[in-house]
């Protein structure tokens, strides 16, 4: 017996609940950036951590810097009801996106996590945008 199978897997129903879950709370890269090359994003992206300086270096095209501790009720009522909110950090170092998830669920907001953050887009070789304004990924 291996450490594998040590403990003996979860039914299928048990696992398929488990990673609904997962998937509801958490989109990756790729599934961000294949989105963000069809036009209009069904979702709000949210670069949550860094100086404005580091977002005018760097940051997914289409993506709003706004850090973890500026979200509130008064800022998020920017945008309208309903709206997904999807965040990300520096990547998997980094709790920033879970900060601002955890804040915006608390808002009562939809909200996912990108995974991955920064570090998985460049790991995917994903083109960045830099400067003030979010920019925008070309297909």
């Amino acid at each position: 017996m291996s450490y594998v199978t040590d403990i003996p897997p979860a039914s299928p129903e048990i696992a398929r609940d488990h990673f609904l879950r997962r998937l509801s709370v958490e989109t990756d890269c790729s599934d961000v950036a294949a989105a963000l090359r069809g036009g209009e994003p069904d979702f709000m992206l949210l670069h949550v951590v860094g100086s404005p300086d580091a977002y005018e270096r760097r940051h997914v095209p289409g993506a709003l810097h706004l850090p973890h501790r500026e979200i509130s009720a008064e800022r998020m009522a920017e945008w309208p009801a309903g709206t997904l909110f999807v965040v990300y950090c520096a990547g998997p170092h980094c709790n920033g996106a879970d900060r601002a998830a955890f804040k915006l669920a608390s808002l009562g907001l939809p909200v996912k996590i990108m995974i991955g953050g920064i570090s998985g887009w460049q790991d995917e070789e994903l083109p960045f945008a830099s400067g003030r304004e979010p920019g925008a990924l070309r297909a």
